[in-house]
C-alpha cells in the first residue's frame, strides 16, 4: 500500500505543479501592464541596458574607485581618460581593496596593478587585471 500511496502523491504533486506552471506562463505574455520587467533609464537601445557605475566626478584623477558588488574598478589615470578593469585579483581571486599612488592594490597578498592598463607592478600576481568595457556619456560612467 505504501507504494501506491507514494505513486499517487507523486502524480498529484506533478499535476499541481504543471497547473501552476501553465497559469504562470499564461500571465507572462499578457499585455495587461502587470509586467515586472522595467526598462532602465540607462537603456542605450542597443539590445542591452548600460548600467551606470558612477559620475565622472566620483573618480579621482590619478586614482580610482572599486565597485565590489560589480567586481569592477574604474580609474582616471589622467584628466578625462577613464579605464576599467576586473576587481578580481589575478593571483588568488580576492577583490582588490584600494586604489592609491596610481596603483590598484590587493590586500590579500600585496599585489599591485597599474591604473593605466592593469599591468602587474608588484607580485605575487603574474597576470594583469583584465580590462572591462565602459562607456562615458556626458558625466556618466556606464558598464557596457
Amino acid at each position: 500500500m505504501t507504494m501506491g500511496s507514494t505513486r499517487r502523491t507523486v502524480l498529484a504533486t506533478g499535476a499541481a505543479g504543471t497547473a501552476a506552471l501553465l497559469v504562470g506562463c499564461g500571465e507572462y505574455g499578457d499585455d495587461g501592464g502587470d509586467s515586472q520587467e522595467e526598462t532602465s533609464p540607462e537603456d542605450t537601445g542597443t539590445g542591452g541596458a548600460a548600467e551606470e557605475l558612477a559620475k565622472t566626478a566620483d573618480i579621482p584623477v590619478g586614482g580610482g574607485k572599486i565597485f565590489k558588488d560589480r567586481k569592477v574598478v574604474v580609474t582616471q589615470p589622467e584628466e578625462g581618460a577613464f579605464k576599467a578593469f576586473s576587481a578580481v585579483c589575478t593571483h588568488a581571486g580576492c577583490i582588490v581593496s584600494s586604489v592609491s599612488d596610481e596603483t590598484i592594490d590587493c590586500a590579500c597578498h600585496g599585489s599591485k596593478f597599474k591604473i593605466t592598463n592593469g599591468a602587474v607592478v608588484k607580485g605575487p600576481a603574474t597576470e594583469p587585471l583584465p580590462a572591462e568595457e565602459i562607456e562615458v556619456a556626458g558625466n556618466s560612467i556606464q558598464l557596457a
